[in-house]
């Protein structure tokens, strides 16, 4: 008996190849397709909001960055002291000041808003004379890190200082010293009222390498600054 004829069907066992080069373009029309209705979006008026609200989130980040950045020095190895000052206290009595601390209570403290005073109330009430009963002139300063103001001595007005911010050295020309004058330092965390009577030269040097010293001072009289009724450059050790 003969064997029955098999029909074999062969397997195709070849890979389809597709055509890849299609999804190129495909890829391009879809980004250009969403491109064009993100642009169509921003021209509608309802997209407002959200630029807005994008607009404030970068601002709100970049003044973030700012205010890290700014409280580390760019270089802190860098001081910007530039005098070599005995810092050796006198009494605050004999330097014409008074200090308080700026925490919470203090005399100057009364609640958590901070602190607030009258600096020539507070030294006629302290005992401190020869400051200025009144402020016919009043100047608002800052005294960068290793800065100095004053060295000077007014001959016609009175002088009552607000001190604070910084480290800080106050002097004051004192006869009863055998060098002249006396000095306190102010710290960084406390607040100074100082005191230079006419005829009596005052200095105030910032100590800090990195905060400001803030000052308001108030004088009984309007000067003009002139060699005819200031003495400049008092203590050469401050001059350098």
């Amino acid at each position: 008996m003969a064997n029955p004829r098999r029909i074999s069907n062969p397997i195709n066992t070849e890979i389809p190849i597709h055509n890849t080069q299609i999804y190129p373009s495909f890829h391009s029309q879809t980004l250009e397709s969403r491109f064009s209705r993100l642009k169509l979006f921003f021209k509608k008026p309802h997209s407002f909001p959200l630029l807005l609200s994008i607009f404030l989130l970068l601002t709100w980040i970049f003044l973030k960055i700012h205010q890290e950045n700014s409280q580390f020095p760019s270089n802190p190895t860098i001081t910007t002291k530039r005098f070599s000052i005995d810092e050796n206290q006198d009494r605050d009595a004999d330097a014409n000041i008074i200090r308080f601390s700026t925490g919470f209570p203090s005399l100057i403290t009364k609640d958590n808003r901070g602190w607030m005073l009258d600096p020539v109330s507070i030294a006629l009430d302290s005992g401190i004379s020869g400051g200025a009963l009144i402020c016919a002139s009043i100047h608002v300063g800052e005294i960068k890190p290793g800065g100095l103001r004053g060295n000077h001595r007014h001959h016609t007005c009175n002088e009552t200082f607000l001190i604070w911010g910084a480290r800080t050295v106050f002097r004051l020309e004192n006869s009863g010293f055998e060098k002249g004058y006396a000095q306190v330092t102010v710290g960084g965390d406390e607040v100074a009222v100082a005191v230079s009577p006419s005829g009596s030269a005052h200095a105030l040097v910032n100590m800090d390498s990195t905060r400001s010293t803030f000052i308001v001072g108030c004088q009984d009289r309007v000067i003009t600054h002139n060699n005819s009724n200031s003495d400049f450059n008092v203590w050469e050790d401050l001059n350098s």
